[in-house]
């Protein structure tokens, strides 16, 4: 892994979003509501998603990692059940948490979030947060993970982690 994995630090971006009814049947599975139990991010609909913008910005897919799944599923929960939103919680640094988890990184970057119920809302804070647009936009990226996490007792209710990331295919 980069020496310089260890400057990366995303912008945090926090915002609550009043409580919303699950969706209709037959909406798009990136507006139903992650503010439920066992809930579960369409990680399919999220690569889309962010592939979209990367193509309308001149920049390649993204497809799902399981690893990368993992980490993010990992640090959602570890938010939700602290009830804060951090890249390092227990002593475990995004750039630890990636050494540790077996992902060979070439590049990795981090955005969280919290408040957001639906993954459009997310996307949508993520787009327009500086740092969170910078590492969607990443041209050293072609994977990702991502996960949220439910809380009912939270403000918050809802926290993300999406992880961007690109194997070093040298060690592959």
């Amino acid at each position: 892994m980069r020496a310089g994995l260890s400057a990366v630090a995303a912008v945090l971006v926090v915002a609550c979003a009043g409580d919303r009814e699950p969706p209709v049947s037959g909406e798009p599975s990136f507006y139903r509501s992650m503010a439920a139990s066992g809930a579960q991010v369409d990680a399919a609909a999220a690569a889309s998603m962010i592939s979209g913008y990367r193509r309308n910005n001149g920049l390649g897919a993204v497809s799902v990692d399981p690893a990368l799944m993992k980490i993010a599923a990992e640090h959602a929960y570890a938010m939700a059940s602290r009830d804060r939103l951090d890249h390092d919680l227990g002593g475990r640094s995004f750039n630890n948490r990636i050494a540790g988890s077996g992902y060979d990184a070439k590049a990795a970057y981090e955005n969280i979030g919290a408040g957001y119920h639906t993954l459009a809302e997310a996307f949508s804070g993520w787009r327009g947060s500086p740092g969170h647009r910078a590492n969607m936009l990443r041209r050293d990226v072609n994977h990702i993970g991502i996960a949220a996490a439910y809380s009912p007792r939270s403000k918050y209710k809802v926290f993300w982690a999406l992880v961007l990331a690109s194997p070093d295919d040298r060690k592959r």
